[in-house]
């Protein structure tokens, strides 16, 4: 496994063409905009170091009995299951932000199931390639970032039927030895700090969609692969030198557009190519295990915010009002809601075809729509009990100035034995979490992450199985058995 300090320095060595407000970013590692994200990542390692986390953040590889980080892993049981979910939570409670492996985790579970799965109907050879790249992901320990969504155009059009074919992943030519693709992956969750790229197709094809129907994987600084760097609220704090109004300087998360610019990909690294039949399952394993995994990080990253408006009560001098208690107990009554679905998806998982478990598929939607709500009551019982303040105070710089500052700590100060400054720093991190660059990885990925809340309702009716449910009532009326 990589330490933390090889896995930051396996990053410097990547040619990666990065774009970030109009301007090539020339060394991302260091750029103070995206390195807090890197942080979160390299945290991913640091733990997996830790004799404290080994449980959680290691496991022992089923393809060769090696020690591997957790991110690298194929769940071989439900306690895979729910210790991902344990780990996760870990995570999202010492970074408060996202740590970025999860979706290459998710992907190469979806992939390996529905590759074995393709090969036994088909007599295709994608697992067998599968299974040669996760060796090697394992063995560099590799952070793999899983790309489905496209750009997607006119939702209204099916990929062949857009005016412009390149704004979903496809072929554009098929030679002996691989494969050339353009098009774009949009929203890429640590992209920049991502080793190698697996691509999934965005959503289910037709016979006419077929060369849309793609999963492959290609190095992140690949020959014709660049990135547009996705803004975030508050961003450019980050620039200004202090630490106070980021409210999360350390660590951070980022999204990105990830552009294919007609990029050969060899056949060894090609996992499914055409097959349209399979991209169904492809894309709702996938998005199972994700929604699975937003009862983990979310939840960890929820025990920071309620912690954090604990602190703000406290500073305020407002933590005995029963109205507060009991806003800090609902918080938290949402949050191990959030916990016990993802605990329970988990739980009651099972073995696919290839040995790989999957979790039970309806709990884990069940799991993602919750998530798209209890967050943002979450960040609003938040708000709340911070007070206005958290948008109003002034700057770092204020409070550092010679003269004016003076009169920002005589203002600003909450009850009379703590520091202004402390009360800044935790109003400051509470604005990080529900409007600033950490929504983006909370509050907002809460909704949209993993697939719109109305994808999992679609998700939740076909799993639900209500006929089913209507023959056990039918049972206990009598009706039918007379």
């Amino acid at each position: 496994m990589k330490t933390a300090a090889q896995y930051e320095e396996s990053l410097r060595r990547l040619n990666l063409k990065v774009y970030l407000q109009g301007e090539r970013v020339e060394n991302p590692v260091d750029h103070p905009i995206i390195r807090p994200s890197m942080n979160s990542v390299k945290t991913t390692y640091a733990l997996a170091e830790d004799p404290l986390y080994q449980d959680l953040m290691t496991a022992t590889s089923h393809l060769t009995g090696k020690k591997i980080n957790r991110f690298c892993h194929l769940h071989q049981s439900t306690d895979d299951l729910v210790k991902k979910i344990k780990m996760q939570r870990l995570l999202g409670q010492k970074t408060a932000a996202c740590f970025q492996r999860c979706v290459g985790m998710d992907a190469i579970n979806a992939v390996d199931s529905v590759t074995f799965e393709m090969d036994q109907k088909l007599g295709t050879k994608y697992h067998e390639r599968f299974t040669q790249f996760l060796l090697k992901m394992q063995e560099e320990d590799w952070t793999v970032d899983g790309a489905m969504t496209d750009p997607k155009g006119d939702r209204g059009l099916s990929p062949s039927q857009q005016t412009d074919p390149d704004l979903y992943v496809h072929v554009t030519e098929r030679t002996d030895d691989g494969i050339v693709v353009r098009g774009a992956k949009a929203h890429q969750t640590g992209a920049l700090n991502s080793h190698w790229i697996l691509v999934m197709p965005t959503s289910t094809m037709r016979q006419e969609d077929a060369d849309y129907a793609l999963s492959f994987v290609a190095p992140a600084d690949g020959k014709g692969i660049f990135y547009i760097y996705g803004r975030q609220s508050s961003d450019t704090r980050k620039l200004e030198g202090g630490d106070i109004d980021v409210g999360n300087k350390q660590f951070g998360g980022h999204e990105a557009l990830m552009v294919f610019d007609d990029v050969f990909i060899p056949w060894e690294n090609v996992f499914m190519c055409g097959e349209y039949e399979f991209s169904g399952v492809l894309v709702e394993r996938f998005a199972g295990y994700h929604r699975q995994s937003y009862g983990g990080c979310k939840v960890g990253v929820g025990d920071v915010l309620i912690g954090a408006a604990a602190v703000a009560a406290d500073y305020n001098g407002a933590a005995k009002a029963s109205h507060i208690k009991d806003k800090l107990v609902e918080m938290t009554h949402l949050n191990e809601t959030l916990y016990a679905c993802g605990i329970a998806c988990s739980a009651e998982g099972h073995k696919t075809a290839s040995g790989t478990y999957l979790i039970n598929m309806l709990l884990a939607n069940v799991t993602k729509q919750n998530v798209t709500r209890f967050p943002y009551e979450i960040a609003r019982l938040a708000e709340d009990i911070a007070g206005g303040l958290m948008v109003t105070m002034p700057s770092e710089k204020d409070l550092r100035h010679p003269e004016i500052g003076k009169v920002v700590e005589k203002y600003f100060r909450g009850v009379a034995s703590v520091p202004t400054e402390d009360r800044m720093r935790i109003l400051r991190l509470i604005e990080n979490l529900t409007l600033g660059t950490a929504a983006v990885g909370y509050r907002t990925e809460s909704m949209h992450g993993a697939g719109s809340p109305q994808a999992q309702r679609i998700m939740i009716a076909r799993q639900s199985n209500p006929e089913r449910k209507k023959e056990l009532a039918k049972a206990i009326a009598g009706i039918g058995t007379n």
